[in-house]
């Protein structure tokens, strides 16, 4: 029995209209959920970055990077999985506290390393990046203050090393589609 578990997965796409729709599309027809979705530009301006973490198998994830590769506008795709990563979410979070409370929701915003951004006269809006366990076990301490509004980025990743191996990555079907005949 294969063993069910997340994995992250990055493509490397040409920064153009409606790739992240095509992508999204993908998953949607095939019936795969992604559990975190994050898209961004490169250092080149030609080139953006989806990392995505999904749930699955073995299988799942191959025909995940698979039918990745089907898509034109991706120019590689990265499966990490296994890999020695860097990983980090971001999320804005606004916390219910009262003022005689914000003593104690200042030290856990402290020992987690996290930063106050906004603040008012019942709440305090705090930035937290970090892996998702540290992220979960900051939600879990502030759940008893009350938890007004959450936000978050999704997982970023980059493996440590200086370049994926060449092994994990897919390089895409690279040929055009025949036009349309009538």
């Amino acid at each position: 029995m294969e063993h069910i578990m997340k994995r992250t997965i990055s493509a490397l796409v040409q920064n153009q209209p409606g790739v992240l729709a095509r992508v999204a599309g993908m998953f949607a027809a095939r019936n795969f959920n992604i559990d975190s979705l994050a898209v961004g530009r490169t250092e080149d301006p030609n080139l953006s970055r989806i990392t995505m973490v999904v749930i699955g198998d073995d299988a799942t994830l191959e025909q995940v990077r698979k039918q990745l590769g089907k898509i034109i506008p991706i120019v590689k795709v990265y499966d990490f999985t296994g890999e020695n990563l860097v990983q980090r979410d971001l999320m804005l979070i606004k916390i219910a506290v009262a003022s005689e409370k914000r003593p104690e929701i200042q030290a856990i915003i402290d020992m987690f390393r996290a930063k106050v951004v906004d603040i008012g006269p019942k709440f305090v809006m705090v930035e937290v990046t970090g892996p998702e366990q540290k992220i979960e076990a900051f939600v879990d301490l502030c759940r008893p203050y009350g938890v007004k509004d959450m936000v978050r980025t999704g997982m970023i990743a980059m493996p440590r090393h200086s370049k994926a191996r060449p092994d994990k990555g897919v390089e895409p079907n690279r040929q055009e589609p025949e036009p349309d005949r009538e």
